[in-house]
This record gives structure tokens, C-alpha cells and sequence, in this order.
């Protein structure tokens, strides 16, 4: 018989709020405290914090490598400020539309990316903003590129980004980023190749990103 004293709820019994915190330096001269207790007010259970101390240039993360392996479909990684998850605004857009690809949503508590919620449509309208930037950067990118590439063709030279990974290296890497246990160091070893050329290619899920597509496609 059921309860009808028991009240409905939305929220999903699976789902988790997985927090992510950055400190710049490793010599204690900075402490994670103030992001901690701002991830854990929001409702981030401390055991489920992930945390670097390393430069937001710095691409080796291992907690971040973690915690978006951690994260599952219908959870959200909150994070203090936008500034702790993204080494730049293509890393970031490119990290956060590999987490709407696995359902994952994304939210920041403060600091200029506070409006920031991917579960909410606001949220998403103000990402939406963000990315249509990043677009348009790598537009203006491509146009350069195209356009020096024509400029040197016409003067005899041959130009183009040299091939860093071969299609059996990349398919290699979808098989091995899917298994969640996977060190990326490791692959990297196995594959010779450096962390930031295999995320040029494939995704932390295994995913293919656009380089990976261009020679899957043969257009590299």
C-alpha cells in the first residue's frame, strides 16, 4: 500500500553535486578553505570535492582529470569561480560542452560567471554567450590560417599543421578515455604523444574533438 503522507520531490536520487577547487601555487601560500566552504554551503558534500594546486595554464590536473571522469549523466560540477576550471576560453567552452554531451550540468557560485547554471535556461542562455564567443575566435583563427596558407601557396610554399596522431592512435585513445580507470599519463606514453595533442584530438569520455574527426574523415 502506498504512503500518501510520503511528499513528491524533483530531485533525482542518483544525481550528485561534484565540486572541483584550484589553488595556483603548492607551497601553502594559498589554502582551499574559502572555496571548500563556498562548494560545500551550496550542498557539495566534502568527500565530494576534487582538488589541483597548479597554475590555470598548467594542463597537467590530475584532481580535475578525476573529477570529470567521476562525473555521470544528470550530476552538475559546481565550482567557486570560472577561472578555477578553464585554462582559457576555448578550454572552457570545449570542457563544458563535453559535460552537456554526457548530461552533466555546470554551475558557479561566484565571481563574473555566477549567472552560470546549465540546469536552468537562464543558465544556458548565458553560456550560450560564452561559447558563441569561443566560435568566433576559432572563426577568426581558421580565417587566418586559410587565408596564410593561400598567401603561402601562391608564393610555391606548402603549408599545413603537421599530423600528430594517426587514426588506429586515435581510435586506440576513444577505447582507452571511455574506461574511466585510464591514466592519461600512461596513454600518453603508450601513444608518445602529449597530453595537450591527445585532448586536441579526443575528449576526457572518449569523445572524438575536432582534429580526431579531421583524420577519422581523411581531411588531415
Amino acid at each position: 500500500m502506498k504512503n500518501k503522507n510520503v511528499p513528491k520531490t524533483n530531485v533525482c536520487e542518483t544525481c550528485l553535486l561534484i565540486g572541483y577547487v584550484r589553488v595556483s601555487k603548492n607551497d601553502g601560500s594559498q589554502i582551499f578553505d574559502l572555496q571548500k566552504d563556498s562548494l560545500i554551503k551550496a550542498g557539495v558534500s566534502p568527500e565530494r570535492i576534487y582538488e589541483d594546486s597548479a597554475s590555470g595554464k598548467n594542463s597537467q590536473r590530475p584532481g580535475l582529470e578525476a573529477c570529470l571522469k567521476s562525473l555521470r549523466s544528470g550530476d552538475v560540477l559546481v565550482v567557486w569561480k570560472l577561472d578555477r576550471l578553464g585554462r582559457d576560453l576555448k578550454h572552457l567552452v570545449n570542457t563544458i560542452e563535453d559535460l552537456a554531451q554526457k548530461g552533466v550540468g555546470f554551475k558557479v557560485i561566484t565571481g563574473q560567471g555566477a549567472n552560470i547554471d546549465t540546469t536552468t535556461a537562464a543558465g544556458k542562455l548565458i553560456f550560450g554567450i560564452f561559447a558563441s564567443l569561443a566560435e568566433f575566435e576559432r572563426e577568426l583563427i581558421r580565417e587566418r590560417t586559410i587565408a596564410g596558407l593561400e598567401a603561402a601557396r601562391a608564393r610555391g610554399r606548402k603549408g599545413g599543421r603537421k599530423l600528430e596522431m594517426t587514426k588506429a592512435q586515435i581510435r586506440l585513445a576513444q577505447a582507452a578515455m571511455k574506461n574511466r580507470d585510464t591514466s592519461v599519463s600512461e596513454l600518453c606514453k603508450e601513444l608518445g604523444v602529449g597530453r595537450s595533442t591527445l585532448y586536441r584530438y579526443v575528449g576526457p569520455d572518449g569523445q572524438l574533438r575536432e582534429f580526431g574527426e579531421k583524420v577519422i574523415n581523411g581531411f588531415l
